[in-house]
């Protein structure tokens, strides 16, 4: 196939180009930044500069012929400006699928798109997105979900595969494990609720399975209904966060305990970080998002990722953490 691949030079679109330059497909890899890209001849991968905040490709720009794209693509700050969130998200998702409209178009979404304020408890996918979110992330993958459904239901266009992965993790990741990091003191890793819930995690080798299966999977039904076809992704069964952030710190060779934090604490200070954060333009350490996903249970039903992507997620691992 010949699949153009937005976000190359992130986490998460930079394991796609990998992945699929391995398995000898034609990749065409956009991202502001210039990627590190695998070895391959330039027939087989190449690069082009796009920033999403410019809108569509011009047409001269626009390569020729690609089956499908891989929409990896976004702005994952926590915190920070809804309108620039919106940019890049929301209008951002919309150029790409202006530039690219016959293409069968899968959208690495998020498990951010489910009600912040209630636990999931293996969630299916008819149960997002929903109203009101806590920061502009969650607020503008939602808004560009519901873009692609009403354009979905036009029906002259390719194909819409929606994956909504939750926690993303393993090599090369720069959003999760960093923060992680950054929050412990000393030999403490201070967690709203302690960690005391359970949650899916979900390996970057996980989402990267479920891409190469979006990208040939039968969407037929949902073509014909004129929408998405949506689906959860991660690791096989859920975790307890506690010990499963404890021992990710061991692996990396600095050991520490989970502690608690009363969460009505932990929201009176994120209260307080947010409003600091607007004036500094720096992410702030802790957020009622960040709350949201630490303090309650985040499980997602995975039949869809199973039965219709043909994916059977292996079990969260931590090996090779050292190195990520």
């Amino acid at each position: 196939m010949r699949v153009a691949v937005t976000g190359s030079s992130g986490f998460v679109g930079g394991a796609v180009v990998r992945d699929l330059v391995a398995r000898g497909h034609e990749v065409i890899a956009f991202s502001r930044r210039v990627p590190c890209l695998p070895v391959g001849s330039p027939q087989q991968v190449s690069h082009q500069v796009w920033d999403l905040r410019d809108g569509p490709l011009a047409k001269e720009d626009r390569p020729e012929h690609v089956d499908a794209v891989v929409h990896c693509g976004a702005a994952v700050r926590d915190g920070g400006s809804h309108a620039r969130a919106w940019v890049v998200n929301v209008e951002g998702t919309r150029a790409v699928r202006e530039s690219f409209p016959e293409a069968r178009f899968v959208h690495v979404s998020s498990g951010s798109v489910y009600d912040p304020r209630t636990p999931s408890v293996a969630v299916t996918e008819a149960e997002a997105p929903v109203r009101g979110y806590v920061n502009a992330y969650g607020s503008t993958k939602a808004a560009a979900e519901r873009y692609l459904t009403a354009d979905a239901a036009r029906g002259d266009r390719g194909p819409v595969i929606v994956l909504r992965p939750h926690a993303v993790y393993g090599p090369g990741d720069t959003t999760l494990l960093p923060r992680l990091e950054s929050a412990a003191v000393g030999a403490w890793l201070p967690i709203p609720g302690g960690g005391k819930v359970r949650q899916h995690l979900t390996h970057v080798d996980t989402l990267v399975l479920a891409i190469r299966a979006a990208l040939v999977a039968d969407v037929e039904p949902e073509a014909s209904a004129g929408r998405p076809l949506v689906a959860n992704v991660a690791d096989a069964r859920p975790v307890d966060l506690d010990k499963t952030l404890e021992l990710l710190m061991f692996a990396r060779f600095r050991p520490v305990q989970v502690v608690d934090i009363p969460v009505r604490l932990a929201n009176a200070l994120a209260w307080a970080g947010e409003r600091v954060s607007r004036w500094t333009g720096r992410e702030p350490r802790l957020s009622r998002y960040a709350i949201s996903h630490l303090a309650m249970e985040r499980t997602y039903d995975l039949t869809v990722l199973r039965e219709r992507l043909g994916v059977d997620p292996a079990p969260t691992s931590l090996h090779g953490a050292m190195s990520w």
